[in-house]
Protein backbone atom coordinates (compact mmCIF):
# COMPACT_ATOMS: atom_id res chain seq x y z
CA UNK A 1 0.00 0.00 0.00
CA UNK A 2 1.65 3.65 -1.11
CA UNK A 3 2.26 5.74 1.76
CA UNK A 4 0.18 8.93 2.01
CA UNK A 5 1.76 12.47 1.09
CA UNK A 6 2.13 14.63 3.86
CA UNK A 7 -0.68 17.65 3.51
CA UNK A 8 0.93 21.43 2.89
CA UNK A 9 0.62 22.44 6.21
CA UNK A 10 2.53 19.56 7.50
CA UNK A 11 5.35 19.44 5.23
CA UNK A 12 5.80 23.61 6.18
CA UNK A 13 5.38 23.02 9.34
CA UNK A 14 8.17 19.99 9.81
CA UNK A 15 10.59 22.36 7.35
CA UNK A 16 10.06 25.26 9.70
CA UNK A 17 11.02 22.66 12.42
CA UNK A 18 14.03 20.96 11.21
CA UNK A 19 15.45 23.70 8.55
CA UNK A 20 17.34 26.99 10.14
CA UNK A 21 17.30 28.40 6.25
CA UNK A 22 13.65 28.41 6.67
CA UNK A 23 13.10 29.55 10.32
CA UNK A 24 15.94 32.47 9.37
CA UNK A 25 13.93 33.17 6.27
CA UNK A 26 10.50 33.71 8.27
CA UNK A 27 11.95 35.75 10.86
CA UNK A 28 13.71 37.99 8.38
CA UNK A 29 10.21 38.84 6.45
CA UNK A 30 8.39 39.30 9.89
CA UNK A 31 11.25 41.84 11.88
CA UNK A 32 10.88 43.83 7.94
CA UNK A 33 6.92 44.00 8.53
CA UNK A 34 7.22 44.50 12.37
CA UNK A 35 9.37 47.38 11.57
CA UNK A 36 7.35 48.97 8.97
CA UNK A 37 3.94 48.71 11.01
CA UNK A 38 5.43 49.65 14.56
CA UNK A 39 8.66 51.55 13.98
CA UNK A 40 8.58 52.83 17.81
CA UNK A 41 9.32 49.09 18.76
CA UNK A 42 12.67 49.23 17.05
CA UNK A 43 14.95 49.77 19.90
CA UNK A 44 12.66 47.05 22.01
CA UNK A 45 14.00 44.39 19.80
CA UNK A 46 17.33 45.63 19.55
CA UNK A 47 19.29 43.31 22.35
CA UNK A 48 17.76 40.06 20.21
CA UNK A 49 20.34 40.82 17.84
CA UNK A 50 23.03 42.01 19.98
CA UNK A 51 22.82 39.29 22.79
CA UNK A 52 23.08 36.69 20.08
CA UNK A 53 26.17 38.36 18.23
CA UNK A 54 27.46 38.88 21.79
CA UNK A 55 27.29 35.01 22.66
CA UNK A 56 29.18 33.85 19.32
CA UNK A 57 32.30 36.16 19.78
CA UNK A 58 32.37 34.73 23.37
CA UNK A 59 33.69 31.09 21.31
CA UNK A 60 35.32 32.99 18.29
CA UNK A 61 38.74 33.38 20.23
CA UNK A 62 39.07 29.99 21.62
CA UNK A 63 37.69 28.66 18.60
CA UNK A 64 40.35 30.27 16.16
CA UNK A 65 43.47 29.17 18.87
CA UNK A 66 41.88 25.43 19.05
CA UNK A 67 41.43 24.79 15.20
CA UNK A 68 44.85 26.77 14.23
CA UNK A 69 46.70 24.87 17.27
CA UNK A 70 45.33 21.07 15.63
CA UNK A 71 46.21 22.35 11.81
CA UNK A 72 49.49 22.92 12.61
CA UNK A 73 50.54 19.90 14.95
CA UNK A 74 48.20 17.48 12.39
CA UNK A 75 49.76 19.07 9.35
CA UNK A 76 53.25 18.19 10.35
CA UNK A 77 55.18 21.23 8.86
CA UNK A 78 55.44 24.39 10.25
CA UNK A 79 56.89 25.94 6.98
CA UNK A 80 53.58 24.81 4.96
CA UNK A 81 51.66 26.92 7.35
CA UNK A 82 54.24 30.10 7.20
CA UNK A 83 53.53 29.44 3.15
CA UNK A 84 49.76 29.66 3.39
CA UNK A 85 49.92 32.87 5.40
CA UNK A 86 51.79 34.09 2.82
CA UNK A 87 50.18 33.10 0.28
CA UNK A 88 46.88 33.83 1.76
CA UNK A 89 48.42 37.73 2.51
CA UNK A 90 48.77 37.94 -1.31
CA UNK A 91 45.58 37.01 -2.41
CA UNK A 92 44.15 39.31 0.09
CA UNK A 93 45.69 42.43 -1.33
CA UNK A 94 45.13 41.61 -4.80
CA UNK A 95 41.31 40.89 -4.04
CA UNK A 96 40.99 44.26 -1.77
CA UNK A 97 42.75 46.15 -4.44
CA UNK A 98 40.52 44.58 -7.30
CA UNK A 99 37.33 45.71 -5.21
CA UNK A 100 38.73 49.42 -4.63
CA UNK A 101 39.72 49.58 -8.12
CA UNK A 102 36.28 48.20 -9.68
CA UNK A 103 34.50 50.52 -7.19
CA UNK A 104 36.24 53.64 -8.18
CA UNK A 105 35.81 53.03 -11.75
CA UNK A 106 32.04 52.35 -11.01
CA UNK A 107 31.55 55.59 -9.16
CA UNK A 108 33.82 57.64 -12.31
CA UNK A 109 31.21 56.40 -15.05
CA UNK A 110 27.77 56.80 -13.29
CA UNK A 111 28.34 59.01 -10.94
CA UNK A 112 25.75 58.49 -7.79
CA UNK A 113 26.58 62.15 -5.90
CA UNK A 114 26.57 64.20 -9.23
CA UNK A 115 23.80 66.89 -9.14
CA UNK A 116 23.56 67.04 -5.42
CA UNK A 117 24.80 70.28 -5.00
CA UNK A 118 25.64 69.74 -0.97
CA UNK A 119 27.03 72.79 0.91
CA UNK A 120 28.72 71.14 3.66
CA UNK A 121 29.12 73.97 5.93
CA UNK A 122 25.02 73.07 6.76
CA UNK A 123 26.11 69.07 7.19
CA UNK A 124 26.54 67.83 11.29
CA UNK A 125 29.94 66.83 11.30
CA UNK A 126 29.29 66.11 15.17
CA UNK A 127 27.07 63.48 14.21
CA UNK A 128 30.08 61.20 12.46
CA UNK A 129 32.29 61.80 15.87
CA UNK A 130 29.61 60.47 17.77
CA UNK A 131 29.62 57.16 15.38
CA UNK A 132 33.28 56.63 15.67
CA UNK A 133 32.79 56.67 19.56
CA UNK A 134 35.96 59.68 19.19
CA UNK A 135 38.26 56.60 18.44
CA UNK A 136 41.14 56.74 15.16
CA UNK A 137 42.19 54.28 13.04
CA UNK A 138 45.64 53.19 14.06
CA UNK A 139 48.67 53.19 11.94
CA UNK A 140 50.87 50.71 10.07
CA UNK A 141 53.26 50.33 13.11
CA UNK A 142 50.43 50.30 15.67
CA UNK A 143 48.11 47.93 13.95
CA UNK A 144 51.41 45.72 13.81
CA UNK A 145 52.06 46.29 17.31
CA UNK A 146 48.14 45.64 18.09
CA UNK A 147 48.55 42.16 16.29
CA UNK A 148 51.36 40.86 19.13
CA UNK A 149 49.47 40.42 22.02
CA UNK A 150 50.91 41.81 25.83
CA UNK A 151 49.22 38.97 27.64
CA UNK A 152 47.58 35.54 26.58
CA UNK A 153 44.39 36.35 28.82
CA UNK A 154 44.20 39.49 27.21
CA UNK A 155 44.21 38.74 23.56
CA UNK A 156 41.16 36.10 24.10
CA UNK A 157 39.22 39.13 26.86
CA UNK A 158 39.62 41.73 24.21
CA UNK A 159 38.75 38.98 21.45
CA UNK A 160 41.57 39.62 19.10
CA UNK A 161 41.95 37.31 16.35
CA UNK A 162 45.43 38.32 14.82
CA UNK A 163 46.86 38.38 18.40
CA UNK A 164 44.99 34.87 19.13
CA UNK A 165 46.62 33.48 15.75
CA UNK A 166 49.90 34.65 17.02
CA UNK A 167 49.48 32.61 20.60
CA UNK A 168 47.92 29.72 18.39
CA UNK A 169 50.77 29.63 16.17
CA UNK A 170 53.19 29.37 19.20
CA UNK A 171 51.47 27.20 20.96
CA UNK A 172 51.00 24.45 17.63
CA UNK A 173 54.89 25.42 16.93
CA UNK A 174 55.79 24.08 20.28
CA UNK A 175 53.80 20.90 20.24
CA UNK A 176 55.53 20.22 16.85
CA UNK A 177 58.87 20.56 18.49
CA UNK A 178 58.11 18.94 21.91
CA UNK A 179 56.47 16.61 19.92
CA UNK A 180 53.85 13.36 21.72
CA UNK A 181 56.76 11.83 23.83
CA UNK A 182 56.98 14.81 26.24
CA UNK A 183 53.18 16.37 26.08
CA UNK A 184 51.10 13.34 25.40
CA UNK A 185 47.87 14.72 26.87
CA UNK A 186 48.20 19.03 25.32
CA UNK A 187 46.83 17.86 21.64
CA UNK A 188 43.70 15.48 22.93
CA UNK A 189 42.91 18.20 25.48
CA UNK A 190 42.57 20.46 23.02
CA UNK A 191 40.68 18.45 20.22
CA UNK A 192 38.07 18.06 22.77
CA UNK A 193 38.13 21.55 23.52
CA UNK A 194 37.22 22.36 20.13
CA UNK A 195 34.45 19.32 20.32
CA UNK A 196 32.95 21.30 23.33
CA UNK A 197 32.90 24.92 21.48
CA UNK A 198 31.32 23.23 18.13
CA UNK A 199 28.68 21.86 20.63
CA UNK A 200 28.46 25.85 21.86
CA UNK A 201 27.74 27.19 18.30
CA UNK A 202 25.50 24.37 17.69
CA UNK A 203 23.28 25.74 20.97
CA UNK A 204 23.58 29.24 20.45
CA UNK A 205 22.61 28.71 16.88
CA UNK A 206 19.53 27.67 17.86
CA UNK A 207 18.63 31.43 18.57
CA UNK A 208 19.65 32.84 15.25
CA UNK A 209 15.63 33.44 14.54
CA UNK A 210 15.18 35.52 16.68
CA UNK A 211 18.66 37.65 16.36
CA UNK A 212 17.29 38.02 12.61
CA UNK A 213 13.95 39.05 14.04
CA UNK A 214 15.43 41.79 16.30
CA UNK A 215 17.63 42.93 13.91
CA UNK A 216 15.30 43.73 10.89
CA UNK A 217 13.15 45.32 13.19
CA UNK A 218 15.87 47.93 14.56
CA UNK A 219 16.90 48.81 10.94
CA UNK A 220 13.36 49.02 9.26
CA UNK A 221 12.23 50.53 11.81
CA UNK A 222 15.06 52.71 12.63
CA UNK A 223 16.05 54.13 9.45
CA UNK A 224 12.82 53.19 7.81
CA UNK A 225 12.64 52.90 4.37
CA UNK A 226 12.65 56.68 2.67
CA UNK A 227 16.50 56.58 2.93
CA UNK A 228 16.45 54.72 -0.44
CA UNK A 229 14.89 57.56 -2.35
CA UNK A 230 17.42 59.64 -1.20
CA UNK A 231 19.93 57.46 -1.57
CA UNK A 232 18.94 54.93 -4.32
CA UNK A 233 21.25 55.90 -7.18
CA UNK A 234 24.25 55.12 -4.31
CA UNK A 235 22.68 51.97 -2.76
CA UNK A 236 21.67 50.32 -6.29
CA UNK A 237 25.51 51.12 -7.46
CA UNK A 238 26.88 50.19 -4.39
CA UNK A 239 25.13 46.64 -4.58
CA UNK A 240 25.74 46.12 -8.16
CA UNK A 241 29.33 46.90 -8.14
CA UNK A 242 29.23 43.95 -5.27
CA UNK A 243 27.62 41.29 -7.21
CA UNK A 244 30.23 41.98 -10.21
CA UNK A 245 32.90 41.08 -7.99
CA UNK A 246 31.26 38.37 -6.72
CA UNK A 247 30.90 37.23 -10.05
CA UNK A 248 34.60 38.17 -10.76
CA UNK A 249 35.23 35.76 -7.71
CA UNK A 250 33.17 33.37 -8.91
CA UNK A 251 35.20 33.23 -12.29
CA UNK A 252 38.83 32.90 -10.48
CA UNK A 253 36.98 30.14 -8.01
CA UNK A 254 36.06 27.93 -11.24
CA UNK A 255 39.43 28.88 -12.88
CA UNK A 256 41.90 28.10 -9.84
CA UNK A 257 39.71 25.67 -7.96
CA UNK A 258 37.40 24.08 -10.46
CA UNK A 259 34.78 24.74 -7.77
CA UNK A 260 31.21 26.70 -8.25
CA UNK A 261 30.61 29.32 -5.91
CA UNK A 262 26.49 29.38 -6.80
CA UNK A 263 26.62 25.79 -5.08
CA UNK A 264 28.89 27.10 -2.17
CA UNK A 265 26.36 29.92 -1.51
CA UNK A 266 23.59 27.19 -1.82
CA UNK A 267 25.69 25.17 0.56
CA UNK A 268 26.10 27.75 3.12
CA UNK A 269 22.59 29.21 2.95
CA UNK A 270 21.66 29.24 5.94
CA UNK A 271 24.80 31.06 7.11
CA UNK A 272 24.84 33.59 4.46
CA UNK A 273 20.97 34.44 5.64
CA UNK A 274 21.67 34.79 8.89
CA UNK A 275 25.35 37.13 7.73
CA UNK A 276 22.93 39.46 6.49
CA UNK A 277 19.79 39.68 8.60
CA UNK A 278 22.72 40.37 12.15
CA UNK A 279 25.14 42.45 9.43
CA UNK A 280 27.69 40.88 10.86
CA UNK A 281 29.87 38.35 9.16
CA UNK A 282 31.33 37.80 12.67
CA UNK A 283 28.10 35.57 13.91
CA UNK A 284 28.81 32.79 11.39
CA UNK A 285 32.19 32.50 11.60
CA UNK A 286 31.94 29.24 13.76
CA UNK A 287 29.78 27.51 11.40
CA UNK A 288 31.63 28.56 8.48
CA UNK A 289 34.87 27.41 9.41
CA UNK A 290 33.11 23.70 9.96
CA UNK A 291 31.60 23.85 6.63
CA UNK A 292 34.67 24.92 4.94
CA UNK A 293 36.65 22.01 6.89
CA UNK A 294 33.89 19.57 6.08
CA UNK A 295 34.17 20.47 2.28
CA UNK A 296 37.46 19.27 2.08
CA UNK A 297 40.02 22.74 3.28
CA UNK A 298 42.37 21.61 5.25
CA UNK A 299 42.26 22.83 9.29
CA UNK A 300 45.28 24.73 9.23
CA UNK A 301 43.86 26.47 5.92
CA UNK A 302 40.79 27.34 7.29
CA UNK A 303 42.45 28.01 10.61
CA UNK A 304 43.95 30.90 9.46
CA UNK A 305 43.21 31.88 6.02
CA UNK A 306 39.54 33.16 7.41
CA UNK A 307 39.95 34.59 10.17
CA UNK A 308 43.00 36.68 8.99
CA UNK A 309 40.63 37.86 6.16
CA UNK A 310 38.30 39.54 9.11
CA UNK A 311 41.14 42.02 9.07
CA UNK A 312 43.03 41.92 5.97
CA UNK A 313 39.76 40.67 3.19
CA UNK A 314 37.25 43.33 3.49
CA UNK A 315 36.25 43.30 -0.55
CA UNK A 316 32.99 44.66 0.82
CA UNK A 317 33.98 47.58 2.90
CA UNK A 318 36.77 47.99 0.07
CA UNK A 319 33.58 48.52 -2.38
CA UNK A 320 31.76 51.05 -0.73
CA UNK A 321 35.22 52.97 0.57
CA UNK A 322 35.94 53.95 -3.01
CA UNK A 323 32.52 54.51 -4.08
CA UNK A 324 31.50 56.95 -0.91
CA UNK A 325 34.36 58.94 -1.52
CA UNK A 326 33.74 59.71 -5.01
CA UNK A 327 29.88 59.97 -4.25
CA UNK A 328 30.85 62.77 -1.32
CA UNK A 329 33.03 64.82 -3.67
CA UNK A 330 30.59 64.62 -6.50
CA UNK A 331 27.83 65.58 -4.03
CA UNK A 332 30.00 68.61 -2.91
CA UNK A 333 31.02 69.37 -6.37
CA UNK A 334 34.65 68.77 -6.39
CA UNK A 335 36.48 67.04 -9.30
CA UNK A 336 39.14 64.69 -8.41
CA UNK A 337 41.88 64.18 -10.87
CA UNK A 338 43.50 61.24 -11.61
CA UNK A 339 46.22 61.62 -9.26
CA UNK A 340 44.08 62.50 -6.29
CA UNK A 341 42.15 59.24 -7.09
CA UNK A 342 45.08 57.13 -7.17
CA UNK A 343 45.87 58.98 -3.69
CA UNK A 344 42.49 57.56 -2.61
CA UNK A 345 43.16 53.88 -3.70
CA UNK A 346 46.30 54.20 -2.01
CA UNK A 347 45.43 55.55 1.20
CA UNK A 348 42.15 53.39 1.41
CA UNK A 349 44.57 50.47 1.07
CA UNK A 350 46.13 51.06 4.14
CA UNK A 351 43.14 52.00 6.17
CA UNK A 352 40.88 49.28 5.12
CA UNK A 353 42.97 46.86 6.61
CA UNK A 354 42.85 48.55 9.89
CA UNK A 355 38.64 48.82 10.44
CA UNK A 356 37.83 45.31 12.00
CA UNK A 357 36.46 45.83 15.57
CA UNK A 358 36.65 49.73 15.29
CA UNK A 359 33.09 51.40 16.05
CA UNK A 360 32.41 53.52 12.87
CA UNK A 361 35.62 52.32 10.98
CA UNK A 362 33.86 53.41 7.58
CA UNK A 363 33.60 56.79 8.49
CA UNK A 364 37.42 56.82 10.26
CA UNK A 365 38.29 55.20 6.98
CA UNK A 366 36.29 58.11 5.07
CA UNK A 367 37.58 60.89 6.81
CA UNK A 368 41.18 59.76 6.56
CA UNK A 369 40.73 59.85 3.05
CA UNK A 370 39.25 63.34 2.74
CA UNK A 371 41.98 64.71 5.03
CA UNK A 372 44.61 63.34 2.54
CA UNK A 373 43.26 64.35 -0.18
CA UNK A 374 42.39 67.98 1.20
CA UNK A 375 40.21 68.70 -1.33
CA UNK A 376 37.08 67.49 -0.06
CA UNK A 377 35.69 69.02 3.76
CA UNK A 378 36.19 66.45 6.35
CA UNK A 379 32.59 67.34 7.41
CA UNK A 380 30.72 65.98 3.90
CA UNK A 381 31.37 62.52 5.41
CA UNK A 382 28.22 62.89 7.18
CA UNK A 383 26.54 62.70 3.75
CA UNK A 384 26.98 58.87 4.56
CA UNK A 385 25.25 58.51 7.78
CA UNK A 386 22.11 57.47 6.97
CA UNK A 387 22.97 55.34 4.35
CA UNK A 388 25.40 53.27 6.27
CA UNK A 389 23.22 50.77 7.60
CA UNK A 390 21.74 50.19 4.62
CA UNK A 391 25.34 49.16 2.92
CA UNK A 392 26.18 46.59 5.60
CA UNK A 393 24.34 43.67 3.63
CA UNK A 394 26.18 44.32 1.00
CA UNK A 395 29.83 44.70 2.76
CA UNK A 396 28.69 41.47 4.95
CA UNK A 397 27.96 39.41 2.02
CA UNK A 398 30.96 40.19 0.42
CA UNK A 399 33.33 40.42 2.57
CA UNK A 400 32.31 36.43 3.48
CA UNK A 401 32.64 35.29 -0.01
CA UNK A 402 35.46 37.19 -0.22
CA UNK A 403 37.04 35.09 2.30
CA UNK A 404 35.79 32.08 2.00
CA UNK A 405 36.93 32.06 -1.84
CA UNK A 406 40.61 33.10 -0.91
CA UNK A 407 40.26 29.60 1.84
CA UNK A 408 39.48 27.44 -0.78
CA UNK A 409 42.38 29.01 -3.35
CA UNK A 410 44.92 29.48 -0.90
CA UNK A 411 44.49 25.55 0.53
CA UNK A 412 44.28 24.51 -3.28
CA UNK A 413 47.71 26.34 -4.37
CA UNK A 414 49.20 24.89 -1.54
CA UNK A 415 47.84 21.60 -1.89
CA UNK A 416 45.74 21.82 1.33
CA UNK A 417 42.53 21.24 -0.64
CA UNK A 418 40.66 18.11 -1.71
CA UNK A 419 38.64 19.03 -4.53
CA UNK A 420 36.84 15.84 -4.60
CA UNK A 421 35.37 16.08 -1.12
CA UNK A 422 34.87 19.70 -1.91
CA UNK A 423 32.37 18.91 -5.23
CA UNK A 424 30.41 16.24 -3.78
CA UNK A 425 29.73 18.50 -0.33
CA UNK A 426 28.66 21.27 -2.83
CA UNK A 427 26.61 18.91 -5.02
CA UNK A 428 24.79 17.36 -2.29
CA UNK A 429 26.75 14.12 -2.48
CA UNK A 430 27.75 14.48 0.85
CA UNK A 431 25.40 15.61 3.86
CA UNK A 432 26.83 18.73 6.42
CA UNK A 433 27.07 17.51 9.96
CA UNK A 434 27.16 19.23 13.15
CA UNK A 435 30.90 18.88 14.36
CA UNK A 436 29.98 16.50 17.41
CA UNK A 437 28.27 14.08 14.86
CA UNK A 438 30.64 14.11 12.06
CA UNK A 439 33.48 12.45 14.40
CA UNK A 440 33.13 8.98 12.48
CA UNK A 441 32.65 10.50 9.09
CA UNK A 442 35.96 10.27 7.47
CA UNK A 443 36.40 6.74 8.90
CA UNK A 444 33.28 5.80 6.77
CA UNK A 445 33.99 7.63 3.32
CA UNK A 446 37.96 7.61 3.39
CA UNK A 447 38.00 3.73 1.69
CA UNK A 448 35.64 4.93 -1.09
CA UNK A 449 37.44 8.67 -1.73
CA UNK A 450 40.99 7.36 -1.15
CA UNK A 451 40.75 6.20 -4.92
CA UNK A 452 39.90 9.52 -6.39
CA UNK A 453 41.12 11.49 -4.54
CA UNK A 454 42.97 14.96 -5.63
CA UNK A 455 46.70 14.48 -6.83
CA UNK A 456 47.31 17.72 -5.56
CA UNK A 457 46.03 16.95 -2.22
CA UNK A 458 48.82 14.62 -1.12
CA UNK A 459 47.31 11.63 1.32
CA UNK A 460 44.81 13.94 3.29
CA UNK A 461 47.36 16.19 5.24
CA UNK A 462 44.98 17.26 7.39
CA UNK A 463 44.41 13.80 8.60
CA UNK A 464 48.15 12.96 9.03
CA UNK A 465 49.43 13.01 13.09
CA UNK A 466 51.57 15.45 14.44
CA UNK A 467 55.00 14.41 14.17
CA UNK A 468 57.20 13.01 16.96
Amino acid sequence: MPQSVPSLPRRVARMLRTSLFAQVAVALALGIVVGRLWPDTATTFQPLGDGFVRLIKTVISPLVFCVVVVGIAKAGNLKAFGRIGLKALIWFEVASTAALLIGLIAANVFAPGAGMNVDPSKLDASAVDDRTAGGALPSTTEFVLNALPQSAIGAFAENSLLQVLVLACLVGAALLHLGHTKVPAILPAIEQAQEIIFAIVGFVMKLAPLAVFGAMVHLVGEYGLSVMKTYGKLILLCYAVAAAFLVLLAVALKLVTGLNLWKFVRYTREEMLLALGTASSEAVMPRMMQKLRQAGARDDAVGLVLPTGYSFNLDGASIYLSIGTLFIAQAVGVDLSLSQQITVILVLMLTSKGMAGIPGSAFLALSATASALGAIPAGAVALLLGVDRIMDAMRVATNLLGNCVAVFAVSKWEGALDTVRARKMLDGEITFMEEEDATGRDAAEGASESSDSDPDSPDHASKTPMNT
